[in-house]
């Protein structure tokens, strides 16, 4: 049995891997802001990004350290530089401090473009840190990751229910399963081969899909026949504006987002897939989206 400190674990993609890590026979060691109750398997630690003393006492006794926490909105540069820049020097010290050689760190496709968003800036500054810091590490960079429990894509589905679907501009982007994602990081520790190397997974769709693609996809997951509309940026951008608005810190379309959003490319680097040997993707787009659109419904987040 392997114990694995992680950040990030009270979250979609987080559960999602404690789930598979306990399954698979290993024990979490997993980082909270709030009061949880006991669950086999895992033992929660109090504490933030910012609280070393917390990392230290996530970190200490574990055989690697998978980070997933971080910041996906905020209002500024500043606000995503706190936990995604620095709260990932943090728990690279941590590790160092108690003594663990092996960091599983999951970054962004919005990476490879740091200058689009400030978001794919902090996560391309928080893959130095991981790069530099002497340790053994994996990164992971995730394209669109969706699937049970995931309410970042709620919305679509809803506006797919709804028959009419907003879009950005003419664009690709490559999808990822969350349960897929979650069986990646957990290969990824043991895998030699996965020492030092950047990971662009997806779902194995080759080129990815082209949004209205996409789009269609989402509305026959709902069982809705659905007019895709692609948007030009500069209304996206508007409406970007007119969220932060109504709903304030709320805003689930912040102007950051806009501007990733309306990239035409977030389709993954094919040389930079996981290895067959290491990790293949199971889980492909349609029969994702239908399995997640039924999951929505049997919670009642969806007509």
């Amino acid at each position: 049995m392997s114990v694995y400190a992680v950040t990030g674990g009270t979250g979609f993609v987080g559960g999602h891997l404690l789930d598979h890590a306990i399954g698979a026979g290993h024990r979490i060691q997993a980082l909270t802001r709030a009061e949880r109750p006991a669950s086999d398997g895992i033992d929660w630690i109090p504490g933030t990004l910012g609280d070393r003393e917390s990392l230290h006492a996530l970190a200490e006794g574990t055989d690697a350290i998978i980070h997933i926490a971080g910041a996906i909105r905020a209002s500024d540069r500043a606000g995503f530089a706190a936990p995604n820049i620095e709260g990932t020097q943090a728990v690279i010290d941590a590790a160092r401090k108690a003594g663990v050689r092996r960091v599983i760190h999951i970054s962004s496709l919005t990476a490879r473009e740091p200058d689009v968003s400030d978001y794919g800036w902090s996560k391309a500054e928080s893959e130095k840190i991981v790069q530099d810091s002497g340790l053994d590490w994996t990164i992971i960079r995730p394209p669109a990751v969706y699937g049970p429990g995931d309410r970042e894509t709620l919305e679509l589905f809803a506006m797919a229910r709804r028959r009419f679907l907003v879009l950005p501009p003419a664009g690709r982007t490559s999808l990822i399963h969350v349960q897929d994602l979650s069986r990646l990081m957990l290969a990824s520790i043991g895998a030699n081969a996965a020492s030092g190397a950047i990971y662009e997974p997806d779902d194995g769709t080759p080129d990815g899909l082209s949004h209205v693609t996409f789009g269609k996809a989402l509305g026959r997951a709902v069982g809705r026949p659905v007019m895709p509309l692609s948007v030009p940026a500069p209304v996206i951008r508007l409406g970007a504006r007119a969220d932060r608005l109504f709903r304030g810190e709320n805003a689930k379309l912040t102007p950051d987002r806009a501007r990733y959003f309306c990239h035409p490319d977030w389709v993954v680097n094919p040389a930079l897939r996981p290895p067959a040997d290491i990790w293949t993707p199971s889980i492909p787009y349609e029969t994702g989206l239908a399995a997640t659109a039924n999951w929505y419904r049997e919670q009642g987040w969806l007509p």
